[in-house]
C-alpha cells in the first residue's frame, strides 16, 4: 500500500554523495529535458507537414483563424496603444461590444501576451508560441507532479511526461485553441497543489496555484480540478493514515481549491454573466455514447479522430497502463483503485449527465470530448505507477496481450490509419523489449535513452499522421490571415480611420470571421461565443446578416445600413482588383447624431417593418413600402411554387429585399436572387434589387419548393438623393466634437441643443450616460441603438460601459485574499511561536 507521509526535510548542510548530487542534478534538469522533447517532437511534425512556420501551409484552420488570430491581433494592438478600446471594450467589433469576457475566457493564457514582443504582420508566430510553450511547460510540470505521486527516478517520468505533453488531446483538441492549452498546465499544477494539502504543506502556495489555473483559463481549470480531485480521492482511499487524518487532508485540499477559485473571482463571475446574456448558441444536440470501437482506437496514435474521446498517450504509456493490473508487487486494493478510477472517468465520457457535468453543465457546441484532457493525465500517472513497480516478463507479456486485443477490437474503426498499425506494432515491440531489459537490470542509460528515442518518434510520427489526414479535410482547409492581400486590406482600412467620428468598416469577412480585430477599422463583423444577445438582435432588425444562429455578426452591406451606423469606408470584394478588394468612400453621418425633440424610442412604438424601422432611426420618411397583397397581419404566407406579385416604387428608386428566412428565387427588376438562409443559423440580411424603372411599377416572383411566411413588407425602396439629403441633415445637427476613450465616449453638441441624441452603438447591458451634468443613469434606445434625451442647458453627453459582473467579482477575490492573507500571516506567526517555544526550550 501506498503511504502519503510527510517527507522529511534535505540538512541542507548535507553535501551529500558524488551519486546522489548526480541524481539531484538529473532531477532539476528532467522537468526542462522532457519540456524539450515533447517541444522538439511538436515542432518536427510541423516542419514534416511543411506547416507554418516551418513551411508555407498555415496554422490558422477553423476558430484558430476566425477567432483567435484576429483576438491576438486586437491584444497586440492594445499593448501596443493602437487598439480600438480596451480591456473592457470593443470599439472595433459588432460595432461596439464588450471585451472583457472575450480577453479572460481567449486571451489569459499568459503565453498568449507575448505577442507583443513580435511585429504586427508576425504575430501568427507568437500565436504559434502559445502552443509550442504550452506544451513544453505542461509537460516539465507533469514530470514534477509524478515525483509527488509516487517517488522515483527523474528520466524515466521525463520520458512519460512527453507522452502526456504530446497526448491526442493536445493533437486533436488543444493545438487549435491557444486558450485551452493552459489546461495541459492545469491537471499537473493542481495535483502538485493537492499533493501539498495532502502532506499538510504550503496552503497558501498551493492556493496561488489553483488560481494561476483558473485565471489562466477557467474551461480547462474546471477540467483539471475535477480530474485531480477524483485522483486526490484515490490516494486518500489508499492512505495509510487514519480516517480522521485523511478528512482533514480533503478539507484542506477543499479549502484550498475553494479559495484559489474566488481568488480568480473576476474570471468566473464576467463571462458568467456574459455568457448568460449572449446570443444563444445552436442547440447541442447529444448524439450518445461513442461508439466502443472507436472510443478504443482513440488509444492508439496517428488516427483521425471520429466522435470519440481523444486520450493517446503514446504506446509506451499504454502498455504500462494495461500492464498495471497484473502487477503483483502493488497490493491488490491499489490496483483495483487507480484501475476503477480509469475505467470510471473514461465512462463518464460516454453518458449525457457526466459530460454535462465535465463541461459546466452546458453541451458543448462541437467536441463534447474536450474534458479527456483529465483522462490523458490520469493514464500518465498509472503508467508511473506501474514503471516505478518495474514490471517482469511475465506482467509485460500480459499487457502486451490487452493490447493487442484492444487493436484487433479497434482495427475496424474509421479512426484506424495506415500510421496507426505500424506506430502500435513497432511501439509495442520496442517499448517491450526495453522495459524488459531494464527489469533485467541492463545497462540503464543507453536504455533509456533507446526508450526516450521511441517516445520521440512514436509522439512525431502520431503528430504527423493526424495532421496529414486533418489537412485532406474540407472542414480544416487554413485561412491565410496575415498574407500580403490581408496587409494591404489593413493599409486600406487604416488610412481612412477617422473613428470616433465616422467609421472605416472593412466590410463582409473576406480573411477571418474577426476582420475588424484582424485588419482594423470599426465593423460589423464579430464572432465569439460572447455575442450579446442585444447587440445580435439591435444589428438584425436594422437589416444586417448572421451566421451560426447571431454567434457569428456581419457588416451591414447597403448604403442605408451603412449611413445609420456612420460607416464613411468600406471595403467591397473585387475579383479584379491586385489584392481581391477595392475601397469604397462615402458621405455618412457622425458616429454621434441628433434626432428632434418628441422623437419616439423604442419603448414608445413598434414598427411596422424593417424599412418602417430604418425610417424612425433615421428621423425621416426615407423608405416607401409598396404592398404586396391586401389583407392584415405580419406576415405573408407564400405557398410551394410560384408567386407573383406587382408593386409600385417611386421611379429612379433603389429597391431592396428583406425576407431574411426565405429559401427559394426571388426575380424582380432584371435581378435574380437565390437567398438560402437556414433558420436561424444564417441569414444574409437586406438584400439589394435595381433601380425602378420610369413607370414605377414592377413584378416580383418569389418561387420555392415549400411553403414558406414572409414579412408582409418585404420590399422597400428609397431614393438615393433623399438619402444623400438625410445624411446632410445628420451631419448639419450634429455635435461640434466627439472623443472616445477605452471604454467611454462623449459628444459635445452646440449650446441650447435639445432632442435625443443617438449613439451608433448597440445598447448592451452596463452602459450607463449622463446628458448636461445629469446623474448617469441606462440610456434609452432608438433602433437598439444607445439614445440621450438632451436638456439642452449644456448639450453635451457622456456615456461609459461597465462590465456587469467585474465589481462582483473584485469583491469575491478580496474576500479571498483577505482569507488567503490571514492564513499566510497565521502560519507565520505559529511558526515563530514554535521556534521561540523550541529556543527557551
Amino acid at each position: 500500500m501506498l503511504k502519503t507521509l510527510p517527507r522529511p526535510a534535505r540538512d541542507p548542510g548535507s553535501t551529500g554523495s558524488r551519486p546522489a548530487r548526480a541524481a539531484s542534478r538529473a532531477a532539476r534538469v528532467a522537468p526542462a529535458a522532457a519540456a524539450l522533447a515533447a517541444m522538439g517532437a511538436y515542432c518536427l511534425a510541423t516542419a514534416l507537414r511543411g506547416t507554418y512556420p516551418f513551411g508555407g501551409r498555415s496554422r490558422a484552420v477553423n476558430d484558430l483563424g476566425n477567432q483567435f488570430v484576429p483576438f491576438h491581433a486586437h491584444l497586440w494592438d492594445l499593448l501596443h496603444g493602437q487598439g480600438g478600446g480596451d480591456l473592457l471594450f470593443n470599439w472595433d467589433s459588432g460595432y461596439g461590444v464588450p471585451f472583457l469576457a472575450d480577453f479572460l475566457t481567449y486571451l489569459m493564457n499568459p503565453f498568449s501576451w507575448l505577442v507583443a514582443l513580435f511585429p504586427r504582420d508576425g504575430l501568427e508566430l507568437g500565436v504559434f508560441l502559445v502552443t509550442l510553450l504550452s506544451i513544453g511547460l505542461g509537460t516539465a510540470l507533469m514530470t514534477v507532479f509524478l515525483d509527488r505521486l509516487r517517488p522515483g527516478p527523474p528520466w524515466p517520468r521525463a520520458i512519460l511526461a512527453v507522452g502526456y505533453g504530446m497526448s491526442g488531446w493536445v493533437t486533436f483538441d488543444g493545438w487549435s485553441d491557444p486558450m485551452w492549452m493552459w489546461g495541459l498546465l492545469s491537471c499537473p499544477l493542481i495535483g502538485i497543489a493537492t499533493d501539498w494539502a495532502l502532506h499538510r504543506r504550503r496552503w497558501v502556495a498551493g492556493t496561488l496555484l489553483v488560481t494561476v489555473c483558473w485565471a489562466g483559463n477557467f474551461y480547462t481549470a474546471a477540467m483539471a480540478t475535477l480530474g485531480m480531485g477524483l485522483v486526490l480521492l484515490v490516494r486518500l482511499l489508499l492512505d495509510a493514515r487514519p480516517p480522521r487524518e485523511r478528512g482533514r487532508a480533503l478539507l484542506r485540499a477543499t479549502g484550498m481549491i475553494v479559495t484559489g477559485v474566488l481568488l480568480a473571482g473576476p474570471v468566473v463571475t464576467v463571462p458568467y454573466l456574459a455568457s448568460r446574456a449572449t446570443q444563444p448558441s445552436p442547440d447541442a444536440a447529444w448524439d450518445g455514447a461513442p461508439d466502443a470501437r472507436d472510443y478504443l482506437a482513440h488509444l492508439l496514435p496517428g488516427g483521425y479522430f471520429t466522435s470519440a474521446p481523444r486520450a493517446c498517450v503514446g504506446i509506451l504509456a499504454l502498455l504500462l497502463v494495461l500492464t498495471f493490473p497484473f502487477l503483483r508487487t502493488v497490493a491488490r486494493r491499489e490496483r483495483a483503485a487507480w484501475c476503477a478510477l480509469a475505467v470510471l472517468v473514461a465512462l463518464s465520457y460516454t453518458w449525457q449527465p457526466t459530460v454535462l457535468l465535465w463541461h459546466g453543465l452546458a453541451m458543448p457546441n462541437g467536441s463534447p470530448y474536450r474534458a479527456a484532457l483529465a483522462l490523458t493525465a490520469i493514464l500518465i500517472a498509472i503508467a508511473w505507477l506501474a514503471l516505478t513497480h518495474s514490471p517482469g516478463p511475465r506482467e509485460l507479456l500480459s499487457g502486451a496481450g490487452l493490447l493487442l486485443a484492444l487493436l484487433a477490437a479497434a482495427s475496424t474503426s474509421a479512426y484506424m490509419s495506415a500510421a496507426t498499425w505500424i506506430l502500435t506494432l513497432a511501439g509495442l515491440a520496442a517499448s517491450g523489449a526495453l522495459l524488459w531489459l531494464l527489469h533485467r537490470r541492463g545497462p540503464r542509460t543507453p536504455l533509456l535513452c533507446a526508450l526516450a528515442a521511441v517516445v520521440l518518434l512514436g509522439t512525431t510520427g502520431a503528430a504527423w499522421s493526424t495532421s496529414d489526414i486533418r489537412d485532406r479535410q474540407s472542414f480544416w482547409q487554413p485561412r491565410t490571415t496575415l498574407d500580403a492581400d490581408a496587409l494591404a486590406a489593413r493599409s486600406a482600412v487604416r488610412a481612412h480611420d477617422a473613428w470616433p467620428t465616422e467609421r472605416s468598416d472593412p466590410g463582409r469577412h473576406e480573411f477571418a470571421d474577426n476582420d475588424p480585430m484582424l485588419l482594423g477599422g470599426q465593423g460589423g463583423s464579430y464572432y465569439s461565443s460572447y455575442v450579446p444577445a442585444r447587440t445580435a438582435s439591435t444589428l438584425h432588425d436594422l437589416g444586417a446578416g448572421w451566421e451560426i444562429g447571431g454567434r457569428h455578426l456581419l457588416s451591414f452591406t447597403d448604403p442605408v445600413g451603412r449611413a445609420i451606423m456612420g460607416i464613411a469606408s468600406h471595403l467591397d470584394s473585387s475579383a479584379t482588383a491586385p489584392h481581391g478588394f477595392v475601397q469604397v468612400t462615402e458621405d455618412a453621418p457622425p458616429v454621434v447624431t441628433l434626432r428632434p425633440p418628441g422623437m419616439p424610442l423604442d419603448s414608445a412604438t413598434p414598427d411596422a417593418s424593417l424599412f418602417a424601422r430604418r425610417n424612425r432611426v433615421l428621423g425621416a420618411p426615407l423608405y416607401t413600402t409598396p404592398p404586396l397583397t391586401p389583407g392584415t397581419g405580419t406576415t405573408l404566407h407564400l405557398p410551394a411554387g410560384t408567386s407573383t406579385f406587382t408593386a409600385r416604387c417611386a421611379p429612379g428608386s433603389t429597391a431592396q429585399l428583406y425576407a431574411p428566412w426565405y429559401s427559394g428565387t426571388v426575380r424582380a427588376l432584371g435581378v435574380t436572387l437565390r437567398p438560402d438562409p437556414v433558420r436561424p443559423m444564417a441569414n444574409p440580411g437586406v438584400l439589394p434589387l435595381a433601380d425602378v424603372p420610369g413607370g414605377g411599377t414592377f413584378t416580383v416572383t418569389f418561387a420555392s419548393d415549400r411553403a414558406q411566411d414572409i414579412p408582409r413588407t418585404p420590399l422597400g425602396c428609397y431614393q438615393r438623393g433623399t438619402l444623400d439629403k438625410v445624411v446632410d441633415t445628420l451631419k448639419a445637427t450634429g455635435p461640434a466634437r466627439i472623443t472616445a476613450g477605452g471604454h467611454s465616449i462623449e459628444a459635445d453638441f452646440r449650446p441650447g441643443t435639445t432632442g435625443t441624441a443617438v449613439i451608433a452603438v448597440p445598447a448592451v447591458d452596463g452602459w450607463q450616460c449622463r446628458a448636461d451634468g445629469r446623474a448617469a443613469t441606462t440610456p434609452g434606445t432608438l433602433g437598439g441603438l444607445i439614445a440621450v434625451e438632451l436638456a439642452g442647458s449644456g448639450s453635451r453627453v457622456a456615456c461609459s460601459y461597465h462590465t456587469p459582473g467585474l465589481k462582483s467579482g473584485l469583491a469575491v477575490s478580496g474576500l479571498a485574499l483577505a482569507t488567503l492573507l490571514a492564513v499566510a500571516i497565521g502560519g507565520a506567526l505559529r511558526t515563530r511561536t514554535c521556534r521561540s517555544s523550541t529556543g527557551k526550550h
